[in-house]
């Protein structure tokens, strides 16, 4: 059951951003409420092992960092519920949300509902994520060291991806369903010149392989003008194709970029007083775990600079 009173902080999202902001607000005696929405933990819950999240020098589960977050952050008094965000009202200066049928106001708001990986929806994809199926390069990139991965996408993520991967893999296929990148020139020009890079036009991926562990083993690709099918064996496959911004209640009440990513002002302000915005929800260049609780950090602070001045 959510709360009928006010609230000094509501939190939307449990990710890294959402939980750093937990336990910021948490400490400054806040006793925000956490709502963590249809993905608790957001997108490090479906990550294995995270190597590059300072202080743990043996790496960590994705899970289990999340979880650790979630208990630091109740021990200092947060509150957690699984209600979903439908809707968000900023008339007469209130801040309300409304999550599972109810309204709730609150004197501040943290939005940190992240960004949500575009798949490709084939069968078993989700069971993959993080045996062979990943969506970012940077996570996962050095797992694959010597051995052939591929990239789907054309655009400009997908062509960044390809070019790290060069660094740990033994060849990195980029496949696209047209015959010419969508990627700025010079990211083009970068790719077609990098002799680790080989790209497979106009193909699709059509299934994936797995081998008796339930690892990624191979993926069937299909081109789509001969319609041709073929199977490529690669160790991983890095989906490029892009990330949504969960940020459907918030849609024509904030102010967001062409792809609906939140925009802040000096980092986490939003244009609304008391509103505040952390982690992937706004970020389109970084995705990191540790930028995400970077901006969690700031969004909490000023949160409650902002009802500190409030109460003056």
């Amino acid at each position: 059951m959510l709360s009928l009173s006010m609230e000094k902080v509501i939190i939307v999202g449990s990710g890294c951003a959402g939980l750093t902001a937990a336990i910021y607000a948490a400490r400054a005696n806040l006793t925000p409420l956490v709502l963590e929405g249809p993905q608790p933990g957001g997108q490090l819950s479906t990550t294995t092992l995270v190597e590059n999240y300072p202080g743990f020098p043996d790496g960590i589960e994705g899970p289990q960092l999340i979880m650790n977050m979630h208990q630091q952050a109740e021990k200092f008094g947060a509150r957690f519920s699984y209600a979903e965000v439908e809707d968000f009202d900023v008339a007469n200066k209130t801040i309300r949300i409304k999550a599972d049928d109810e309204w709730i106001e609150t004197q501040s708001l943290i939005v940190a509902s992240g960004a949500s990986a575009r798949w490709l929806n084939l069968d078993d994809e989700q069971k993959l994520i993080g045996h062979g199926l990943t969506s970012c390069a940077t996570c996962d990139g050095a797992f694959y060291k010597n051995v052939p991965v591929c990239v789907i996408g054309g655009g400009d993520s997908a062509a960044e991806e390809s070019i790290f991967l060069t660094r740990f893999a033994s060849k990195v296929y980029l496949i696209h369903r047209r015959d010419k990148l969508r990627a700025s020139k010079i990211m083009a020009d970068r790719v077609l010149a990098n002799p680790k890079i080989e790209p497979i036009w106009n193909t699709v991926i059509t299934k994936y392989i797995t081998d008796e562990k339930g690892e990624m083993s191979a993926v069937r690709l299909r081109n789509v003008t001969t319609q041709e099918e073929r199977d490529l064996p690669v160790a991983c496959v890095f989906v490029a194709i892009g990330h949504d911004p969960n940020t459907k209640p918030f849609q024509g009440k904030l102010e967001t970029d062409p792809e609906g990513y939140l925009l802040a002002n000096r980092l986490v302000e939003s244009k609304h007083p008391g509103v505040f915005i952390a982690g992937d929800v706004s970020d389109r260049v970084y995705k990191q775990a540790v930028t995400a609780a970077g901006t969690g950090c700031a969004a909490a602070i000023e949160a409650e600079r902002y009802l500190s001045d409030l109460a003056s």
